[in-house]
């Protein structure tokens, strides 16, 4: 409690109004997903258990950044880390039921940018990112496109 002249203040997340307890989530929540890659893991999680390397791969993302971030991600409850004792050690990710839980938000998002941003051209570093985040559009790596749309 704070005290704010003769009066004292209840500044605990119980004291809290509603509309304050929702924008305080949306922060949080919006804090943690704005983080650079943190949405690319979880969208490549949701595949299933993905070892170190092949994230590292397929995000084009350096060693220490992925780290980072998945550290964050566990330390959140989002996805849980397995180290499997072989030789050499390997070490997967996947989702935990928080992480599984936005699975809606990256369908809305799925959804708004193909209704309201325009196809990318294939000339432009956002194509060219894209590309590095998610593979070729065609099947040179080998994609099974049977379940894209």
């Amino acid at each position: 409690m704070a005290a704010v002249g003769n009066q004292t203040k209840d500044n605990s997340k119980a004291g809290m109004s509603e509309p304050c307890k929702f924008a305080r989530a949306f922060i949080q929540g919006a804090l943690l997903l704005q983080e650079k890659w943190v949405l690319m893991i979880v969208f490549r999680l949701q595949g299933g258990p993905t070892g170190f390397s092949e994230l590292m791969r397929k995000g084009n993302v350096n060693t220490t950044t992925l780290t980072q971030r998945l550290n964050l991600l566990e330390k959140m409850g989002i996805v849980t880390k397995t180290i499997h004792s072989t030789m050499p050690p390997r070490t997967s990710y996947e989702l935990t039921e928080a992480g599984h839980a936005l699975k809606p938000v990256l369908d809305s998002i799925t959804e708004w940018s193909g209704k309201y941003l325009p196809e990318l051209d294939d000339a432009t570093p956002a194509a060219e990112e894209s590309e590095s985040l998610i593979g070729k559009p065609d099947d040179e790596q080998g994609h099974d496109h049977s379940n894209c749309e």
